[in-house]
């Protein structure tokens, strides 16, 4: 189980917070708020309106001055809380940028060149198609491709994850970021970014979370509470004259007071906060979202396509199982693959030897005066040749027949072609002219893959698996895995076409995929999931990047995404009917002196007009910073109907909106009276 990367607690957080709280009420910040920024250039008027009153003696500016304040406190509250929002996700990017390095490092002329010719040079001095060398113990210096040598990298400063991956020279894992740490061997690398423009730099940025775009969604629901601010102000601005004939005369100071305590101040506060929370709560899975949108498309995915090689499966062959010819023990087939495989330095060879490890139960030493047969693609052979003149040799059926001049014995025979009707690769071990036994090499799924899959079916995704093997091989690992189809010997135009069909039919659709031929159909998806492991050109074109390259993490993703949709629905849902009841609780009390009849709706006993106002104007600031908390944690998201969330969001959040300012303005307006306030 991988680390996230570190969460500050919000004692930490509260100071900067506290700052930039006041920094954001320059007015270019405010105005991108229309519900806040109406809010503070009502604070404006109503401050200048009592500081007038209260210098010219005029009954009431005191009172005034008092609204003003809890109307600022509003407008605070409201920069607080997206502030403490973006100070979570700038903590996690300090965290980051302390794994940035300086100093030098070992650049050479060539990917070829001998090592002890390499130059110290700057690490800021890089440049973007220059070699470098890096050994154990030296830390990457920025991204980079792997153009010669193999190497044990310890990527736990950017995954979080303890456990070394192995990184190459060739194929899809050639990859390395900046700041990861050489634990083993050494890697020729050739250098992919400019400095300043890593992966680092750029996932630093986007933890940061500050510049995020507005999604859609978001962008509607501005527009609905810039509607429904230009409703509240028709209806304050026309309540003059209905006081003028009732004989009534209510101050512009109170008027306001109660333009704000009736416009949706608590959802226009808390809006940026939801969304910038639910890219930092990705942070904590280890995934960094490059937009506000992709988190919120991620809350409706209908179909999740995955490329099978590094995604669902490791992403190379490996050995599963060693099985001897008729007559021959499984130890002696064990020690003969172990041998002849110390000189296959691909994948599929350390996993023979690690198999057979497994087997025996102990290391082997290498036979004194032995002699070493490399794996080439000419050969297909990898082996050991004794020093008694006994041949060890593993590799290809063909080739092994080749060597050794015999076929496999029948019940043999059965078992390779079981292997190859399954999808797997079946190899040969023999000793001498002699043919001991198969090994059986198939693409290995990620433990935990299955029951993943089974829980995104419970949440209404369709997982698609897509490969270019064989359907034969296809269908076997789809069936292992777990998912609902597959689509076998594709190509990147198929996986596009594949994107587009199911987009063209309403549906939203979701990549994961970590190679440099996933990129095109990363880009169409409309969620694009790239695996940390994966190549540059695949992390680019996604707009989600996986740190722990673990394909089942959608789940997370798609609950954080419901849960950013379910957050604001909910809260826009209780702010819509707290104006409700504000609406109903305030107007009876300013009225019922010149509208007797209006007593029976006064049902809160509010004591008199200017304390209906300031109870509902502090009660405004205070219900802000109450939901702070839940705007920064989100509503929890529970499998179930659109229905049943329905019905659950408007009696837990509906409901509620229409009873908590009747107990909260009740509970204010008897402490104003008691305290002589009002």
């Amino acid at each position: 189980m991988s680390n996230s990367i570190p969460t500050a607690s919000l004692r930490d957080l509260a100071p900067q917070a506290l700052r930039q709280t006041f920094v954001k009420l320059n007015p270019r910040g405010l105005a991108r708020n229309p519900v806040i920024f109406t809010t503070a250039i009502v604070a404006v008027m109503t401050t200048i309106l009592s500081l007038r009153d209260i210098a010219s003696g005029t009954t009431g500016g005191w009172q005034a001055l008092h609204i003003s304040l809890w109307l600022w406190l509003c407008v605070l509250f409201a920069n607080f809380a997206e502030a403490l929002a973006e100070g979570r996700g700038k903590a996690r990017a300090d965290t980051l940028r302390a794994t940035k390095t300086s100093g030098y490092v070992k650049r050479l002329e060539g990917p070829q060149s001998a090592f002890d010719v390499a130059l110290l040079t700057p690490i800021d001095e890089l440049r973007a198609g220059q070699f470098v060398l890096v050994e154990a113990g030296d830390i990457i210096p920025t991204d980079a491709e792997a153009v010669r040598g193999v190497a044990s990298v310890n990527e736990s400063a950017i995954t979080g994850e303890s456990a070394p991956v192995i990184r190459e020279a060739g194929g899809d894992r050639s990859s390395v970021t900046g700041g990861t740490t050489i634990v083993s061997d050494w890697l020729v690398l050739r250098i992919t970014a400019e400095p300043g423009k890593s992966f680092l730099d750029r996932m630093i940025a986007m933890v940061e979370g500050a510049e995020r775009q507005k999604t859609p969604n978001e962008i509607a629901l501005n527009i609905l509470l810039a509607g429904l601010t230009l409703i509240f102000l028709f209806v304050v601005v026309t309540l003059p004259a209905f006081a003028n004939f009732a004989g009534l005369s209510i101050p512009v100071v109170v008027l306001g007071a109660l333009f704000v305590t009736l416009i949706p101040t608590t959802i226009g506060g808390l809006l940026s906060a939801i969304g910038i929370a639910g890219m930092d709560r990705l942070v904590k899975f280890n995934v960094i979202a490059k937009s506000g949108r992709a988190v919120e498309a991620a809350g409706d995915v209908d179909t999740l396509l995955l490329d099978k090689t590094g995604t669902i499966t490791f992403g190379n062959r490996m050995a599963d199982a060693l099985i001897p010819a008729p007559g021959v023990d499984m130890a002696a087939l064990a020690e003969a693959a172990y041998l002849a495989s110390l000189a296959d330095e691909t994948p599929e060879g350390r996993s023979i030897v690690e198999k057979a490890r497994s087997l025996l139960g102990r290391d082997l030493a290498l036979p004194a005066d032995a002699a070493a047969v490399e794996f080439t693609a000419q050969t297909r052979l990898s082996g050991l040749d004794l020093a008694d003149g006994t041949s060890l040799r593993k590799g290809a059926i063909d080739a092994v027949v080749r060597l050794t001049g015999q076929s496999p014995a029948a019940a043999l025979a059965q078992d390779i072609d079981a292997i190859a009707r399954s999808g797997g690769t079946p190899l040969l071990v023999a000793k001498g002219m002699n043919i001991l036994g198969a090994v059986h090499l198939k693409d290995v799924v990620k433990p935990g893959v299955r029951e993943r899959f089974a829980e995104l079916r419970a949440m209404g995704i369709r997982t698609v698996m897509i490969t270019g093997d064989n359907p034969l091989t296809a269908a076997a690992i789809a069936a292992e895995a777990g998912v609902d189809d597959f689509l076998a010997e594709a190509t990147p135009e198929m996986k596009l076409d594949l994107i587009r069909r199911e987009q063209s039919g309403g549906r939203l659709v979701a990549m994961c995929g970590d190679g440099s031929n996933d990129a095109p159909a990363l880009a169409q998806a409309d969620v694009g999931v790239a695996m940390n492991a994966g190549t540059p050109a695949a992390k680019e074109a996604a707009n989600l990047i996986d740190l722990d390259s673990d394909p089942t993490k959608l789940i997370e993703i798609v609950m954080v995404g419901k849960e950013l949709l379910i957050s604001r629905g909910s809260l826009t849902t209780f702010s819509i009917a707290n104006d409700v009841a504000k609406y109903f609780a305030i107007l009876p009390a300013l009225f019922v002196g010149a509208y007797p009849g209006l007593g029976v709706l006064n049902i809160m006993g509010l004591a008199s007009p200017n304390s209906a106002i300031l109870s509902a104007v502090i009660f405004n600031a205070l219900i802000l910073i109450a939901l702070v908390p839940l705007a920064l944690r989100g509503v929890k998201y529970r499998p179930s109907s659109a229905a049943v969330l329905l019905r659950r969001n408007l009696l837990i959040y509906g409901l509620g909106g229409l009873i908590v300012p009747f107990f909260g303005i009740k509970a204010i307006d008897l402490a104003l009276v008691a305290l002589h306030l009002a």
